[in-house]
C-alpha cells in the first residue's frame, strides 16, 4: 500500500485523534439532560460522564503502544476501535447511570488506541522538530473536532435526545476506521517487531524513568492536562448555569477551542525559529502571569462572579498558550525514545492521563457556582509547571 500524502496522512492522524475529542466534546451539552434522565442529586457528578472516559484512556495507553510494537501499529488500532465500539453501544442503551459510566469508561480504554498509536506512527515517520511542525498541523486540523462538536450535540438535541449522540459517534468511528484501514499503510516493518517480554518493559520504564527530560515532560503535560481535564468537566456549567448562556455554550465553548487551534498553526512557525524549549516555557509564563492578574481581579473586583466578557478575556490567550504546550511537550517528551517510541508513546500518554484525571476532578469538583476555582488551579498549575520546566532547561543545555 502507498503511503498516504503528507496532507491526507495529517486529515487521517487528526481524524484518528479526534474520536476522544468527539465523545467528550459532543456530550457536553447533553450532561444535563443525562443527570435528569438519571436523577443524579448532585449536579457536579455529571462531570463523571467525562472523567470516567478519560480514566479508560489513562489505563489504555499502556496496554496499546506496547501491542504495536510487537504486532505492528494497525492490529493495535484495530483491537481498540472494536473496545471503543462495544462501549459507544453499552452507552446508547445503558439503562442506568453507573452502566453508562462503564460504557464510557471502555470507549476511552478504547480510544486509547488510536490516540497513542498514532503517536509512535507519526514518530516512525518524522523525527524531532519536524515532527514538532506536523504535531502541530494536527493539531491545528484536529481542533476543528472540539470546537464543532459541542454544536454537533447541540444540534442533535435539537432533533432528539442524548442517546443520538452516541449513535453519530458511533458512525463516525466506524468511518474513521474504514479511512485508516485502506489509506494508511503499516509503518512498522515485520523484521522491527519486537516481543515485549516482562524483563522488556521493565528495561523500558527504566529507560523512560532515567530520561529527565521525559519525566519532566510528563510532569508538566499531567498539570496542564488536568486543568484541562478540570474545564472540560466544568465547561457547560460555567457558561450555562453561571453565564446563562443556554443553547450559544457550544458558540463560547468553540471559541476557546478555535484559539488552541490557532495556536498549533502558529506553534509551527515559532518551534523553527525559537525553538520547543522557547515556546514551551514563554507559555507557561503566560499562563501564570494571566492567571495571576485576572485571579485577584475575579475574587475582589466582581465579588467571584465577573462578568462573562472579563472571562472570555482571560479564556481566550489562556487556552491559546494551552495550545502551545500540548504538542510541544508531548515532542519533548518522545525525544530520547525513538528505539521504543510504542512504549514509549503508551506510558508518556498513560502517566500524563492518569495525573490528570485526579487533578482534573478535583478541579471540576471544586466548582461552587464561579469560574473561580477553575482560574486559581491554571496559576497553581502555571507556577508548578513553570519552575519544574526551568529546571529542565537548565539540566539539558
Amino acid at each position: 500500500m502507498k503511503a498516504a500524502p503528507l496532507a491526507e496522512f495529517v486529515a487521517i492522524a487528526a481524524a484518528m485523534i479526534s474520536l476522544v475529542a468527539l465523545s467528550i466534546d459532543a456530550m457536553l451539552p447533553a450532561l444535563p439532560d443525562i443527570g435528569q434522565e438519571f436523577a443524579l442529586s448532585d449536579n457536579n457528578d455529571q462531570q463523571l460522564v467525562i472523567t470516567l472516559l478519560f480514566l479508560g484512556l489513562g489505563i489504555g495507553q499502556l496496554v496499546y503502544g506496547p501491542m504495536s510494537d510487537a504486532t505492528g501499529r494497525k492490529p493495535a488500532i484495530y483491537t481498540g476501535f472494536f473496545i471503543f465500539f462495544i462501549g459507544t453501544v453499552i452507552c446508547l442503551f445503558a439503562p442506568t447511570f453507573n452502566l453508562m459510566l462503564v460504557g464510557r469508561f471502555l470507549q476511552g480504554l478504547g480510544a486509547a488506541s488510536p490516540r497513542i498509536v498514532m503517536m509512535a506512527v507519526i514518530r516512525d515517520r518524522f523525527q524531532g522538530t519536524t515532527m514538532a511542525q506536523v504535531m502541530s498541523f494536527i493539531m491545528a486540523v484536529f481542533i476543528l473536532i472540539p470546537a464543532l462538536a459541542p454544536l454537533m450535540g447541540q444540534g442533535i438535541l435539537l432533533l432528539g435526545s442524548w442517546h443520538m449522540i452516541f449513535l453519530v459517534i458511533l458512525i463516525y468511528g466506524l468511518v474513521t476506521l474504514t479511512w485508516f484501514a485502506l489509506r494508511q499503510p503499516e509503518t512498522l516493518a515485520p523484521e522491527n517487531r519486537n516481543g515485549l517480554t516482562p524483563r522488556d518493559f521493565l528495561t523500558g520504564i527504566k529507560f523512560i524513568a532515567g530520561e529527565k527530560l521525559t519525566v519532566g515532560a510528563i510532569l508538566v503535560m499531567g498539570m496542564v492536562f488536568g486543568g484541562f481535564v478540570g474545564y472540560l468537566g466544568s465547561a457547560q456549567q460555567i457558561f450555562v448555569d453561571h453565564y446563562q448562556t443556554g443553547k450559544a455554550f457550544p458558540f463560547y465553548f468553540a471559541m476557546i477551542a478555535l484559539a488552541i487551534g490557532f495556536a498549533s498553526i502558529v506553534n509551527s512557525k515559532l518551534v523553527v525559529r525559537y525553538g520547543v524549549n522557547s515556546v514551551s516555557m514563554s507559555a507557561l509564563i503566560i499562563q501564570t502571569i494571566l492567571s495571576a492578574i485576572m485571579l485577584p481581579i475575579f475574587i475582589l473586583v466582581f465579588q467571584n462572579h465577573p462578568p462573562l466578557w472579563l472571562f472570555l478575556t482571560y479564556c481566550l490567550p489562556l487556552f491559546f498558550s494551552l495550545g502551545l504546550q500540548f504538542g510541544n511537550l508531548n515532542a519533548l517528551a518522545m525525544k530520547p525514545l525513538g528505539h521504543i517510541a510504542g512504549l514509549g508513546a503508551s506510558v508518556c500518554g498513560a502517566v500524563s492521563t492518569t495525573l490528570a484525571v485526579p487533578v482534573g476532578t478535583l478541579v471540576g469538583q471544586a466548582y461552587d457556582g464561579t469560574p473561580v476555582p477553575l482560574t486559581a488551579a491554571f496559576l497553581v498549575f502555571g507556577i508548578v509547571g513553570s519552575l519544574i520546566f526551568y529546571r529542565l532547561c537548565r539540566e539539558n543545555d
